[in-house]
């Protein structure tokens, strides 16, 4: 077996999944030159939707000049992951606690939650083709540019005025459901998520031709214009998503759901248990290694309305509650630090000519240049980057990042040992 440097390129997989953006417009399309995929070429009408960036079973990803893929390199070279983050999680077999990926959305993701780890075994023991391993999936969001999203239930109140200004919405569900939904208010915290999981699980399981005769109603009050003041900020939302998906009840979730608008370099989390469906943009996504989704609406996909219905948390906030607030540890590295142990994401910005370093991780790391170019260097040697490339870096590897002729930025995930 011959050895290998702490520090390698890696070979990202695509997920062509139907609601990614299509051809140059997306970044996943963009990035496949410079990460080196095999074969790739261009399709200006496929959608690329996902980069992925592991060692997910499902799809994990090569390296370069070696017939191995990440995780069998990683079964090989188990320093390469550390003993201190081994210790903490399940690395059998080259497995990284964390999945690393590029999203271009073009239209909206699946009304969607992830599954704790104890649910997330439960399923997959029982359904192993549609949940595809027993790990948990917590995750965050760094939007690369501007970003739309749908995340975690708004504040009853605010619901409350849209059952009340809806007559649409309200009409879906039965009267003395919503009766009791507007007048729980004053209950205790835990009796309020009781009547808020009733009421969500009344929308979801309403009559589907109910909801695609109210649907169309509400679309035309929308298009000639007879919205209410309340409904200006969802109009557009509402309209949107049910040109992507018409009739379906996740349209409706607009009316419970925080709709959340991001400018580049903002980020959000989302724990087991928090309904959410991305809209629209670019993002960076870092994630506990899993893929498992339990969807309920905007998806052409198989819906499991009841077990998300079991599953979500039913803490309804501001969506700000869900914003990671960075810190910038050096002039040039910006640190995402979510309240998990699975995974952390630098951001790192050297300017023409100028180079950062890190210190060693205890922890292995995945690296991937989105602008500008550069190297990274380490004791035992360099390897040039360009948008689109992707590293491995070892655990108690020191690196350097050096931009070149232009600006470089770098996000880097790692696991917290």
């Amino acid at each position: 077996m011959s050895t290998i440097e702490p520090v390698f390129r890696i070979i990202p997989t695509i997920q062509n999944y139907d609601w990614g953006k299509k051809g140059k417009d997306s970044k996943v399309a963009e990035f496949a030159p410079g990460a080196g995929i095999r074969g790739f070429t261009l399709n200006q009408s496929a959608p690329y939707a996902e980069l992925w960036m592991g060692t997910h079973v499902k799809s994990p990803s090569g390296v370069v000049d070696r017939k191995q893929n990440l995780t069998q390199i990683l079964t090989e070279n188990p320093g390469f992951i550390g003993d201190q983050v081994s210790r903490r999680f399940d690395t059998t077999n080259g497995n990284l606690p964390f999945l690393f990926k590029v999203l271009a959305i073009g239209k909206a993701l699946s009304i969607q939650t992830h599954p704790d780890k104890k649910t997330s075994e439960k399923l997959h023991a029982e359904q192993p083709t549609v949940y595809t391993d027993p790990n948990h999936k917590p995750e965050m969001a760094l939007a690369l540019t501007d970003f739309k999203a749908l995340c975690g239930f708004m504040p009853i109140t605010r619901i409350a005025e849209y059952v009340k200004a809806v007559p649409e919405f309200n009409s879906l569900i039965d009267s003395s459901i919503v009766a009791e939904f507007l007048n729980c208010t004053n209950l205790p915290e835990s009796e309020q998520k009781a009547v808020l999981k009733k009421f969500f699980a009344a929308l979801m399981t309403a009559d589907v031709s109910i909801i695609a005769t109210q649907l169309r109603t509400l679309v035309a009050r929308y298009q000639r214009g007879g919205q209410k003041p309340l409904e200006e900020n969802v109009k557009d939302l509402v309209l949107t998503l049910n040109e992507q998906y018409p009739g379906d009840v996740g349209v409706f979730c607009a009316f419970m759901l925080n709709f959340v608008q991001m400018t580049p370099g903002q980020a959000i989390f989302l724990g087991a248990g928090e309904p959410h469906a991305y809209v629209e943009g670019d993002i960076m996504e870092c994630m506990a290694n899993s893929d498992n989704v339990i969807r309920a609406g905007l998806t052409p996909k198989p819906k499991d309305i009841p077990n998300l219905v079991s599953v979500l948390t039913y803490t309804p906030s501001d969506w700000q509650k869900h914003m990671i607030e960075p810190v910038d540890i050096t002039p040039r590295t910006r640190k995402y630090d979510p309240p998990i142990q699975d995974f952390t994401v630098l951001q790192v910005k050297t300017q023409k000519g100028e180079t950062e370093t890190h210190e060693a991780i205890p922890g292995p790391s995945i690296a991937i240049a989105t602008e500008g170019s550069g190297r990274v260097s380490w004791s035992g040697g360099e390897l040039d980057l360009q948008a689109g490339s992707v590293i491995f870096v070892g655990a108690e590897t020191k690196i350097k990042i050096t931009a070149g002729d232009s600006d470089l930025v770098v996000f880097r995930a790692y696991a917290t040992a």
